[in-house]
């Protein structure tokens, strides 16, 4: 067979023509794509790790299947417009993060640095001192520590503190959240005990009482996170877990999934507790995700007493879980914003995001609208209407945050067929589909993205479906 199998590879221009047969995009949306799928296609052959079928009999056929079924696995990470109104995607990246505050990190990732080395006395340091140092002065907690996400928080925490010993946790808050993560599961592999108490709507405060044995370690409370209970619910406040907690000398966690630092305006959200107000409810350890409400980038941060927290550095699983030096830097930058809460707005991308206001949303809105008039004869129709964006990322999931959003429809597309043409754009868009129109929510719609959503959405008006398969 030799070299000869390459004479079989497809052009470029025969992948786009059998694309555009298949009903996917084709062109200048996805050239990148094939271009990757291509070289990949290449390697495999020349280094024989192709599927033999394809090996022993190619063809021109085979092979523009093989890109069509492998295009997607070869697409990278890239930017979107976020026109869904979620603030804190987890599809999306989660909170998207600070340019500024990254650009000034920079320099120092770039370069060596101080990460673990004292100046003053030219011996190793604590790479994370700063940070620490950061985060009890912003929680007032006595001791604080990070890790590379909120799962290793709560796995370390259980593994450090509880293992081979009995927790208690309600029945309502035994949660799965993305990534089949569940909290049975994380109990188990830390070799903690679960204990279940109350049932999956209404849990007392003697459930917990009546559970604890000479066995147990802890109280945990789970942050719900992507879901509610409504109606005939009754759960047990943190301060009464606390106080059950110290009289049988037990430690009290709080998962809460979600926090931040800051008081929010918006309302809805004003009403979130800060972690300085959860701290002070005597809690033993706290820990929440970095990249959603606090608008950060992935971590996991602990919070609490002194005595548990340092158990939980000395464990030998820390090593394993720690963040890296970008984690910290970003983390630090970000911190560093909270000090000084009347520029935060400005300075931390997420913050801004949520608290903006429907009056704001609606100009932006109405600005595009003025730019994007669809031709007269055209059929499109284009309106602003009232809407509610979400919060997201396992932070009060239903609370809505009135905006505005531009709602597209045509009376002979689907509106699914135009999400997904907007989604194969060079820049995809990522719009909300509802009552068979798509709705662009400009909560999420960043300024600087403007002219690029524009350029699309005239594009989209002079276009129209060739089949009912396929986008305009």
């Amino acid at each position: 067979m030799g070299s000869s199998i390459f004479q079989f590879l497809p052009s470029i221009q025969e992948i786009d023509a059998f694309l555009l047969d298949q009903g996917k995009p084709s062109g200048r949306k996805v050239r990148n794509l094939v271009q990757n799928a291509l070289v990949q296609l290449r390697h495999q052959i020349a280094n024989k790790t192709l599927q033999p079928d394809l090996l022993d009999s190619p063809s021109r056929e085979s092979f523009l299947q093989w890109i069509l079924e492998n295009l997607k696995d070869y697409a990278p990470v890239q930017k979107v417009i976020n026109a869904t109104g979620v603030v804190v995607h987890t599809n999306l990246g989660r909170a998207p993060l600070p340019k500024d505050l990254f650009e000034n990190l920079l320099p120092r990732l770039c370069s060596y640095s101080n990460l673990e080395f004292e100046l003053e006395t030219g011996k190793r340091g604590s790479r994370d001192s700063v940070l620490r140092n950061l985060l009890r002065n912003l929680s007032g907690a006595e001791e604080a520590m990070v890790v590379n996400n909120n799962a290793s928080a709560v796995f370390l925490m259980l593994k450090a503190l509880t293992e081979g010993k009995e927790v208690i946790v309600s029945r309502g808050e035994l949660v799965e959240i993305g990534g089949s993560f569940r909290i049975p599961d994380i109990m188990r592999e830390s070799g903690a005990t679960l204990v279940e108490v109350g049932t999956t709507n209404r849990t007392r405060l003697s459930d917990y009482e009546q559970a604890i044995s000479e066995n147990t370690a802890a109280i945990l409370k789970v942050h719900p996170s992507n879901y509610i209970i409504e109606g005939f619910t009754e759960s047990v406040e943190i301060p009464k877990l606390v106080e059950l907690a110290k009289k049988h000398g037990l430690y009290c966690f709080h998962d809460w999934g979600s926090g931040t630092f800051y008081q929010f305006a918006q309302k809805g959200l004003r009403s979130y507790p800060t972690a300085q107000q959860e701290i002070q409810k005597g809690i033993d350890i706290l820990c929440f995700s970095a990249d959603k409400l606090l608008g950060s980038v992935q971590g996991g941060i602990i919070l609490g007493r002194k005595n548990p927290v340092e158990k939980m550095r000395k464990h030998p699983l820390y090593r394993a879980l720690r963040a890296d030096k970008v984690t910290l830097g970003l983390l630090e930058s970000v911190l560093g914003a909270y000090f000084e809460p009347e520029s935060l707005k400005e300075k931390v991308t997420g913050i801004r995001l949520l608290e903006r206001s429907k009056d704001e949303i609606r100009d932006q809105a109405n600005r595009m609208m003025d730019e994007i008039h669809p031709e007269s004869n055209s059929e499109w129709k284009v309106k602003i209407e009232e809407t509610d964006s979400r919060t997201g990322g396992g932070a009060l999931p239903e609370l809505p945050l009135p905006s505005c959003a531009l709602v597209i429809s045509h009376p002979d597309y689907k509106a699914q067929h135009i999400q997904d043409w907007l989604r194969s754009e060079p820049i995809p868009i990522i719009v909300r589909v509802q009552e068979e129109s798509v709705w662009l929510d400009f909560r999420t719609v960043f300024e600087e993205d403007e002219e690029s959503l524009k350029n699309s959405l005239h594009l989209l008006f002079k276009s129209s479906f060739k089949s009912e398969s396929q986008a305009p």
